[in-house]
């Protein structure tokens, strides 16, 4: 018998078995029918509707919109090779297996989804175009303020559209070979907050609001009213159910408290006088603790006792960088060294003299360190406080914006000089100024062109500015090394006569001659400076050159004279003149 039923079982698998060349009856991609198709002409006829429909429209449909975009639109393409080669795998098998599962498909069918591509971006696209049209987001329950009354407002649910499955959505649609509306997923957005959630809440804004609050800041102590306490409230909303000391109001509220309590805390430095050198002892800041003391306010306001309401706002501390312990260490004993120049001119040069010289005053310059005038100093900007003086750009006076600071330069490199400390970047002056010592000048240009020396005395140097009307003097206190500083200058040289600029006055006589300035030769110097110790050993030995540019003579010329008209020849009365033409006779050759 089982032989038997083996033997029909066979029979009908072979003779289910049909074609291996062939798809299964009963299969279908994307809806179309591929059964007894080979695989070559199930793709064929697979691309030929896929062209059909792949730039048609399709409709969406979402909360009473509808949007229209095609697959092309949104890159969509179905892998239709690796769909026929998934049906093909459906009727598979060897013989009589074969059979039975082409067998099971002809019966239930089987129906294969493409695999499919899409273009993220524009995918991506599409959905925040539907989103920005359905989206209602939900309104939790809130609570108001009418009139120093809380009032609870009921929030209600939204919707929003349902992106995961909306993605799927659109590409399986697009991706099928029909063009039929469809519609997209939205999900419920309940709200989180219901009114029943707010119930303690509004018993402590009644609270909060039922009386003054007294605020202790140090020794001073004031009162909040109620309707100014309601201002510095945050209620809850946006799905938050807590009371809060925050929002617009308060944050105004405490910046405007903060600048009466904040205070930048204040270096310890030096009082220097006659009598000797000091240390003024630093000062501690204070900055007011905003988070701190919005906590302990909110704790006062939920007080039911309006006797008890009261709150201590909190102020950070904040200590100095150098301590008056970090100034006596640093052993700022008497004077190393200083000098003095002289200065005038108009009174945008007399500002920026006496504005970059308060920037450099109270430097301190640590045992092995450079002191770097430009860095002290900043960018001269208008910010700032700088003014346009007159100034030399490209060997040429000029006016330009911090005209006079290198009158402070010079100053402070003379100062350093005279202390013995070793220069390690000094430009002179493109001109020639007089009034500055021989070869000793030092201009500096921001960010390129620097000041620079070095503190090699092995104890804290502080550099100190003295601006008076007319004078600026630049000192340097320290522990004193007693260094002597011997100089020998060279006399200032003649290298060639300024060029002359000469222009045409039309104004002058010919011949006549202005000189309007008289110019200045180029020149060179040079200072030797010898350095020594207390017991009287060389240390440094050390020469500093100095070129200067010409300056042009100026001068204004009268024009030539003009070369005298020939007079014409006048004939005598009554006579007369009588041309003859000769004749020109020619003979050939």
């Amino acid at each position: 018998m089982a032989v038997l039923v083996a033997l029909s079982g066979a029979v009908l698998g072979i003779a289910f078995a049909g074609s291996p060349a062939h798809l299964a009856s009963g299969v279908r991609v994307a809806g179309v029918d591929v059964g007894g198709l080979t695989p070559g002409a199930a793709k064929s006829l697979l691309q030929r509707k896929w062209s059909a429909v792949e730039h048609a429209p399709m409709t969406f449909r979402a909360g009473g919109h509808a949007w229209h975009f095609s697959a092309s639109q949104l890159g969509v393409r179905p892998d239709w090779g690796a769909a026929v080669d998934d049906a093909r795998r459906q009727g598979q098998g060897f013989g009589p297996l074969r059979g039975f599962r082409r067998l099971d498909v002809r019966v239930f069918g089987a129906d294969v989804a493409p695999p499919t591509s899409v273009y993220d971006a524009a995918l991506t696209y599409v959905l925040n175009r539907i989103g920005d049209k359905v989206d209602a987001p939900r309104v939790d329950a809130s609570v108001e303020l009418q009139r120093l009354r809380p009032v609870v407002v009921a929030g209600h649910a939204g919707q929003m559209l349902d992106r995961p499955n909306a993605a799927e959505v659109i590409v399986r649609s697009l991706a099928s070979l029909t063009r039929q509306p469809v519609n997209l997923p939205l999900e419920v957005d309940s709200p989180r907050v219901q009114v029943n959630d707010l119930t303690v809440v509004v018993a402590e804004v009644k609270t909060a609001v039922s009386a003054p609050v007294h605020l202790t800041l140090g020794s001073t102590r004031f009162s909040i009213s109620p309707r100014r306490i309601a201002q510095l409230l945050e209620l809850p909303a946006n799905g938050r159910r807590d009371l809060r000391i925050g929002g617009p109001g308060a944050d105004k509220w405490f910046a405007d408290l903060a600048k009466n309590v904040d205070r930048e805390p204040v270096d310890a430095t030096w009082a220097i006088s006659s009598s000797g050198i000091r240390v003024v002892p630093d000062k501690p800041g204070y900055s007011l603790d905003v988070p701190r003391s919005a906590k302990a306010f909110l704790r006062a306001v939920l007080v039911t006792e309006p006797a008890l309401r009261n709150a201590t706002l909190v102020a950070a501390t904040t200590q100095a960088h150098r301590t008056a312990k970090d100034a006596e260490a640093m052993q700022i004993k008497g004077p190393v060294s200083s000098y003095e120049t002289f200065y005038g001119g108009e009174p945008n040069r007399i500002h920026n003299v006496q504005l970059v010289s308060h920037l450099i005053d109270g430097q301190v310059i640590a045992p092995g360190a450079t002191f770097s005038f430009n860095r002290a100093t900043g960018a001269r900007t208008e910010d700032k406080g700088f003014r346009t003086a007159p100034v030399i750009i490209n060997g040429e006076l000029k006016t330009g914006l911090g005209g006079g600071v290198c009158q402070v330069s010079t100053t402070v490199f003379n100062a350093a000089y005279e202390a013995g400390l070793p220069i390690a970047a000094r430009t002179n002056h493109a001109l020639y100024i007089s009034h500055y010592p021989q070869g000793r000048d030092a201009t500096v240009n921001y960010p390129d062109v620097d000041l620079e020396f070095v503190n090699d005395t092995g104890h804290w140097l502080l550099l100190r500015t003295w601006v008076g009307s007319s004078s600026l003097t630049v000192a340097l206190y320290g522990t004193p090394v007693h260094r002597r500083v011997v100089s020998d200058v060279a006399p200032l040289k003649v290298t060639g006569p300024p060029p002359v600029e000469r222009t045409v006055d039309p104004s002058l006589q010919p011949g006549e001659v202005v000189v309007d300035d008289s110019g200045e030769p180029s020149r060179s110097t040079s200072v030797r400076r010898r350095v020594y110790t207390a017991d009287g050993k060389l240390l440094y030995d050390t020469v500093f050159y100095s070129s200067y540019r010409a300056e042009p003579r100026i001068i204004r010329v009268g024009p030539k004279p003009q070369p005298a008209k020939p007079k014409k020849k006048r004939q005598p009365k009554g006579t007369t003149t009588t041309t003859t033409t000769p004749t020109t006779t020619t003979t050939p050759p």
